[in-house]
């Protein structure tokens, strides 16, 4: 999820769902969509995402459920889905595996224990983002005209680009790097209740007196996603020693300590692998019926499940539609 040391130096502030009416929101694909799967697992029957085959979706479940908060706020989500991940992330991707693995050995303890709580609690954590999961997703997205961009590499580096660009008005991501990857605005919390918060990086880096060059170099050493950071340094000593001594190679200096692969992890926070040839139309125009046929006739999950989200998504999409024309 990133680097969490840089919510103590990030500005953030609280915004209101009101607010943000009119705005498009480029989200972080997997981010979003792993929180409403790790929240449905919890809070669900399984008996009502399973299909006969044994088959998981509780993703679709999660996805109607999910929509209205962005729809009913005439908010037009961009949903940008990850493309290749680098090698240097496959540290992190083997500690998230090697963390799940033991989760799913707790499970099944629980599970012969008899411990209900323990399993909600456990089966959530050991979710993953399956070939089935995405592909079922996609095809729900589409069927409910909701727009979707590909990422050359990570998702999260993609939808800093399109705000960076212009091409939305914010990132939306639980994960804080995305000041790292030169995000603007980015929304948090959007799978929370509530209002979202917003993290601005202008008033960061002028909070610091940094550049976005020199938080990068704060992050590098706090650790990312890429990276493990310096023993010894956090957020508010990588801030000092980046300002007095300039760089991270300056810090490296002084302090005779050093990361590994440093320029190529600088690389792929200030120059990563997107595009700017995205196209989507914001004008959304659900088909419901096609929809709720996709998620309850052909997978299988209970009506009762997505009843209440199919029509929270059908009514915004029709009211945003009246509201453009009067």
């Amino acid at each position: 999820m990133g680097n969490a040391d840089l919510r103590d130096l990030a500005v953030i502030e609280d915004v209101a769902y009101d607010d943000l009416a009119g705005s498009v929101v480029a989200v972080d694909a997997h981010n979003w969509l792993y929180r409403y799967l790790t929240t449905t697992v919890k809070f669900t029957r399984d008996s009502a995402y399973t299909t006969e085959e044994g088959e998981e979706v509780a993703n679709l479940i999660g996805v109607v459920q999910g929509l209205p908060k962005f729809l009913e706020h005439d908010v037009t989500p961009v949903f940008v889905f990850d493309g290749g991940v680098t090698d240097l992330k496959e540290a992190e991707v083997q500690k998230r595996r090697e963390q799940r693995e033991k989760y799913e050995e707790q499970l099944e303890e629980a599970r012969e224990a008899g411990d209900s709580v323990e399993v909600a609690k456990l089966d959530s954590r050991t979710q993953r983002l399956t070939d089935t999961i995405v592909d079922t997703t996609r095809e729900l997205l589409a069927l409910l005209d909701v727009p979707v961009v590909d990422a050359p590499a990570e998702g999260e580096a993609q939808a800093a680009r399109m705000a960076r660009s212009g091409t939305v008005d914010y990132a939306g991501t639980e994960d804080y790097d995305a000041l790292l990857f030169g995000s603007p605005l980015t929304l948090r919390q959007l799978t929370s209740k509530g209002d979202p918060e917003c993290m601005d990086l202008d008033a960061t880096l002028e909070e610091h007196d940094l550049t976005w060059e020199q938080l990068v170099d704060v992050g590098i050493l706090c650790g990312t996603d890429f990276n493990e950071g310096v023993s010894g340094i956090g957020p508010k000593t990588a801030v000092k020693t980046v300002s007095e001594h300039g760089d991270v190679w300056g810090v490296f200096e002084a302090r005779d300590v050093y990361v590994e692969n440093v320029d190529r992890i600088r690389s792929l926070f200030l120059d990563p692998p997107v595009t700017d040839e995205v196209t989507f139309d914001t004008e959304i125009e659900p088909d419901i019926e096609a929809a709720e046929a996709f998620v309850t006739d052909e997978w299988g999950v209970a009506a009762d499940e997505v009843e209440r989200g199919f029509e929270r998504i059908a009514d915004a999409t029709v009211q945003t539609g009246l509201d453009r024309w009067t």
